[in-house]
């Protein structure tokens, strides 16, 4: 019982926080959105400004030093059930797309690091930024409403697509592509 009301606390906690202050983005009031999914045109897309943080291995991840890559990033917690369903969805997606200068990135939230580690073994492959006060993921300056949710990068950094739901490789594989067709333009 106790572990469920942890739970719970996480998810509001990590809701209210990925939330922010303004209500929905003026961004993607410019995007199409359809069920859960909002697609930018190049020129309304969002830039993400400095997003930094410590990589739950260890190290430190900049998103700046991935500038010219396509960077699917997705929001993530153990205790989230949703997560844990699309785990092997985005893995499949990320070795399916990796050659195309294609990376991804977790952003941990609301775990201890030995759940986070434990929950990531065997299933992912690409790295996690530990953030457990969910700051890191406020620098993406996105009204995130759910865990999960992922945001798709485009080579200059912007926002191109935000999935505010859980995906499947079904889903996500061809907005990757298609976002990674689009070269440096």
């Amino acid at each position: 019982m106790r572990r469920l009301l942890v739970a719970a606390l996480a998810v509001a906690a990590t809701a209210g926080a990925l939330t922010g202050c303004g209500g929905e983005e003026n961004w993607a009031k410019k995007c199409a959105a359809t069920n859960g999914v909002v697609e930018c045109d190049v020129a309304d897309r969002p830039q993400v400004g400095d997003v930094t943080g410590e990589l739950l291995d260890g190290g430190r991840y900049d998103v700046a030093d991935d500038r010219g890559k396509v960077v699917v990033v997705n929001f993530w917690g153990s205790w989230c059930a949703p997560c844990r369903a699309e785990a092997a969805d985005l893995e499949k997606t990320y070795q399916a797309t990796k050659a195309k200068n294609v990376t991804f990135l977790g952003i941990n939230s609301r775990d201890d690091r030995d759940s986070a580690k434990a929950f990531e073994r065997g299933r992912i492959t690409y790295p996690s930024i530990y953030d457990f006060d969910g700051d890191v993921a406020l620098k993406f300056d996105v009204t995130q409403t759910t865990t999960p949710a992922t945001l798709i990068l485009d080579r200059q950094g912007r926002i191109a697509v935000a999935l505010r739901r859980s995906t499947t490789a079904g889903e996500l594989q061809p907005l990757v592509e298609r976002v990674a067709a689009e070269g440096n333009g």
